[in-house]
């Protein structure tokens, strides 16, 4: 598969490190388009990702180890639930926590209405806390996540009915 992006800009790269070098930081990361380049300090690989979707192709079975057909009311069950309202999806990569504090009550459980700009969940990020506020009002369906769960950018966190 040929890739969008042929050449490695190896001058954003140096001025990355150069910057990370200079400042109290321990990671950088940048997108632009589908090209998102990550530098991190201390004993952490430098990574450098292409996020444009991959294609993969589930290994042939063998004839003796062929499952028996699948009906279509085998099928349902298994299929990953779809998503039938508005969500509520992460701004950023991080840990997702349902609650201010261990222990304390959630900000929001199932069923719950909620405003725009409540907040209902935070995220950890370089141990810094992100208040999650609604997009938007809405019922709280469901909470796609779990607490203390990683989460990447764009992930549905809550979905509203």
């Amino acid at each position: 598969m040929a890739s969008s992006k042929s050449a490695i800009d190896t001058k954003l790269i140096r001025q990355l490190a150069d910057m990370l070098n200079d400042t109290d930081l321990n990671e950088i990361e940048v997108e632009e388009g589908d090209l998102r380049i990550r530098l991190a300090r201390g004993g952490e690989s430098y990574q450098m990702m292409h996020s444009a979707p991959i294609m993969t192709q589930a290994p042939a079975a063998s004839p003796a180890a062929a499952p028996a057909p699948v009906t279509q009311a085998d099928a349902a069950p298994a299929a990953a639930p779809a998503v039938s309202g508005p969500t509520i999806p992460s701004p950023m990569v991080g840990t997702a926590y349902l609650s201010p504090a261990p222990g304390a009550n959630a900000f929001i459980a199932v069923g719950d209405k909620i405003k725009k700009g409540q907040t209902v969940m935070i995220v950890e990020a370089m141990k810094t806390m992100n208040q999650i506020e609604a997009t938007q009002d809405g019922v709280v369906a469901s909470i796609a996540v779990e607490d203390g769960q990683p989460v990447e950018f764009g992930q549905t966190l809550i979905v509203l009915g």
